[in-house]
């Protein structure tokens, strides 16, 4: 198997990391969608790059790496994805280009509150009205569900769990946004008899939104390790830099040993991503192979923020310096689409489909 990058996915990683190391400004946004990435995935007859999952995991590397703010992720590809695979061709071409264009954000709202994952009993309800349809229930939390100019709603109708469009200033829309503690965004939204339109043709799209969230773990696995990368980077160089008694830390063997466990938990964490990535480029949605790696991503990151912050002593604890903020990414991300416990739960319960396990 060839794990080595080709030079257009090279220059596009180099791209993304070049403009990331330059800090935040107010036009990055638009900075993104005139390079590509937030129609990075879609067709290209759809305003997209056309690109796969190898690219789509690189940028997301990039931008844990970067620790980038911007809703890659929540309001471009991950919804993106959905009304490529379930919109009509007039929904796509509407939709799609100004995305990819930076003039739209989407977001999904699929997360019911009390639910954990997998969320296979949707509340929320779609009701028939005229040649309309009525969104009731709620959804909590959908990230950057704020920031949306449009939603993409799941709820179940008479032919199964359909997904609708729904505007956000709608009068039967309430939203109440909230930050995250990650320095992120989230919406409680509740839907009273929302106008609703459904995406496609309200079949049952109950496989879309499982292989949409499959990418999606894919790519948030992808973004933990560039912050795992990150956060190994800086504790490396405060040992070689941070002196005690009179010489740098690193000599501490205690301490040198430390920062080798963590690179050993970053290499498994980054080859169960390139395995989730590799698997969908390879067009297999499975989600044992999403759970196994978000179940690798989870125990890793947790290990190497805690190290991250413990070897930087009371430094990694404060505001101002980035090792902490790392972290909060990654105990996010963690809990974003299933934590460890829950997909240790899922996997556990297909234990009986195979020959042997490994845990």
């Amino acid at each position: 198997m060839d794990f080595d990058l080709t030079p257009e996915q090279e220059m596009l990683r180099d791209t993304v990391r070049d403009l990331l190391a330059r800090g935040n400004h107010a036009d990055r946004w638009s900075t993104f969608a005139e390079i590509g990435l937030l129609g990075l995935t879609f067709a290209e007859e759809e305003g997209g790059m056309g690109a796969g999952p190898i690219e789509a995991m690189l940028v997301m590397t990039e931008i844990g790496r970067g620790l980038a703010p911007e809703p890659v992720l929540d309001c471009a590809l991950l919804p993106g994805t959905l009304v490529s695979n379930v919109g009509s061709e007039v929904q796509r071409k509407d939709l799609l280009p100004r995305v990819a264009e930076g003039e739209l954000k989407l977001a999904f709202a699929h997360n019911e509150p009390g639910l954990r994952w997998p969320a296979a009993e949707i509340a929320t309800q779609a009701v028939r009205d005229g040649d309309g349809w009525r969104i009731t229930g709620r959804k909590h939390p959908v990230s950057h569900g704020d920031c949306a100019d449009t939603l993409i709603v799941s709820a179940v109708s008479g032919d199964g769990v359909g997904l609708f469009l729904v505007a956000p200033a709608d009068p039967g829309v309430r939203l109440r946004p909230y930050a995250t503690h990650d320095g992120q965004r989230g919406a409680d939204i509740e839907f009273d008899g929302a106008l609703a339109e459904p995406l496609g043709d309200a079949v049952d799209a109950t496989e879309a939104i499982r292989a949409a969230l499959a990418g999606a773990q894919a790519a948030l696995c992808a973004e933990a390790v560039g912050a795992m990368e990150e956060s190994l980077r800086l504790t490396a160089e405060y040992l070689k830099t941070r002196k005690q008694f009179g010489v740098p830390l690193r000599t501490f063997q205690t301490l040198t040993q430390r920062a080798a466990d963590m690179y050993v938990s970053l290499e498994l964490a980054r080859g169960m991503s390139m395995y989730a990535s590799m698997s969908l480029a390879d067009g297999v949605v499975d989600p044992m192979v999403a759970s196994r790696a978000k179940l690798r991503i989870g125990r890793s990151a947790r290990h190497i923020g805690q190290e991250a912050i413990q070897m930087h002593g009371g430094i990694g604890m404060t505001d101002e310096y980035p090792v902490g903020h790392y972290t909060a990414r990654l105990n996010a991300i963690e809990h974003t689409l299933g934590d460890s416990t829950d997909h240790l739960r899922y996997l556990g319960g297909h234990v009986a489909d195979y020959q042997m396990v490994e845990i």
